[in-house]
């Protein structure tokens, strides 16, 4: 009998012990010590699912041809859902992801958030946020801004783009038009899971008239054109591109493209957009934009353009209230998740095998929390009012602020570091800000 109750004190002590070192280990989407002041999780405990949902009769690109020129099929997604949950006082909130990347192995990983917890109806509906991959990703590319932003109030969906994940990854003319019909089936679906007589565990929880937008590279085109910015009429009739014209269902002016807009999409948040260093937009189709839009990109991007890319983007949407946020010296990866040694980074890597989402200079969980910080601001200020405008106030160059204090710790007036970033840590970046016209 003491025998038996002294294995089960042990086992109870292993489990207690297991459980508070995996609160003590760093997970992605973690703070830094140097992390801005607004990538702190906010006050909602976060749950998690997994859901399928199935747009019907859609074209498939992938099977055009001369002889069967509109082939249709029923074009399934999975989405991932984070949202404000009830945390049951025996449990943790603590999940483990598993997904898929390096040599398409099995890649776990632990997260944040409680699977399947019971949705916190405390304060009813909340707004939607979704979540647009790159090419491929799949939709925990971003884990750490989607658990972030669904500690704060909102309903998150990320979306794993079929013919577009690390899985399934097949012809690009597949991402080139069903990304933006993606995000807006994905729009519709889930404003229907929030009607009350849906029996759905998002029934009356989702606010979708107040909807914003994230996208990464492929998932940057997506929600640019979701948010009414049409594509070019060479866009559409590319040799390389959407075969048939099917493009044109997308393309600015077109009758169809102004019907699809969707004004429950309030705000706009685009890292590295891909498109326009490849003639998908031009400075008249861009004027389509006019929902607020954050921008932001490193200045040595050589997938989607800087110069001839995100800042072109940024300086064409003149009809939207839009800022861009540029980090010297990075290239392309600016948003994807800090994986680090563990899980997924292997001896037998190559330099390009790292290069699909490591950041070569800026720490990449850096990154995560500065991305953290500005789509909390942003969203914040956008889809729920919140007073957060000091946080996006701010001097243009980083590295010119500084940092002036009284003695009793209040700032003077020729405090210019920027908001929010501790001391000494604001460095290497540019805001830029432009009104609409």
């Amino acid at each position: 009998m003491k025998s038996t109750l002294i294995i089960s004190i042990i086992l109870i002590c292993a489990l207690s012990l297991t459980a508070a070192a995996e609160e003590a280990d760093f997970l992605i989407g973690d703070l830094m010590p140097d992390a801005p002041e607004l990538a702190a999780r906010g006050d909602y405990k976060v749950g998690v699912r997994t859901l399928e949902i199935v747009n019907q009769d859609q074209i498939d690109i992938l099977s055009f041809s001369e002889k069967n020129e509109n082939p249709t099929y029923d074009r399934a997604l999975t989405l991932e859902i984070w949202y404000p949950a009830e945390i049951p006082a025996a449990r943790k909130e603590m999940t483990r992801y598993k997904d898929h990347y390096f040599k398409n192995e099995a890649l776990i990983y632990k997260g944040r958030a409680l699977r399947e917890a019971e949705l916190d109806r405390s304060e009813g509906e909340y707004p939607l946020i979704i979540i647009s991959h790159g090419y491929p990703g799949t939709r925990y590319m971003m884990s750490y801004l989607a658990e972030n932003l669904a500690s704060r109030g909102y309903v998150v969906a990320a979306i794993s783009h079929t013919e577009s994940t690390v899985r399934d990854q097949a012809g690009f003319a597949s991402t080139l038009l069903n990304r933006p019909l993606d995000i807006e089936f994905t729009l519709d679906k889930i404003s229907q899971f929030a009607e009350a007589d849906s029996n759905h565990f998002l029934a009356e929880a989702v606010n979708a008239d107040k909807t914003g937008l994230i996208g990464y590279s492929m998932g940057g085109y997506g929600v640019i054109n979701a948010a009414g910015a049409g594509y070019t009429e060479s866009a559409v009739n590319l040799n390389w591109g959407v075969p048939g014209g099917h493009l044109k269902i997308r393309q600015a002016g077109n009758e169809a493209y102004k019907n699809s807009l969707d004004d429950r999409i309030k705000a706009v948040f685009a890292m590295a957009p891909w498109g326009a260093n490849n003639g998908f937009w031009n400075q008249e189709t861009m004027k389509g934009l006019e929902v607020p839009t954050f921008f932001a990109a490193g200045d040595q991007d050589d997938v989607s353009g800087y110069q001839n890319g995100t800042k072109r983007l940024f300086d064409w949407a003149v009809n939207s209230d839009r800022y861009l946020l540029t980090f010297k010296n990075a290239r392309h990866n600016i948003a994807p998740n800090a994986y680090g040694v563990s899980p997924l980074v292997s001896v037998e890597m190559t330099a390009a095998d790292l290069m699909r989402y490591n950041e070569p200079v800026w720490d990449n969980r850096r990154l995560n929390n500065i991305m953290q910080h500005f789509a909390t601001a942003f969203m914040g200020i956008y889809i729920k009012g919140k007073n957060y405008e000091e946080y996006l106030d701010l001097i243009t160059n980083s590295n010119q602020g500084i940092w002036d204090q009284n003695q009793d710790g209040s700032f003077t007036e020729d405090h210019t570091h920027w908001i929010g970033f501790p001391k000494r840590t604001a460095l290497g970046m540019e805001l830029h800000f432009k009104k609409a016209e």
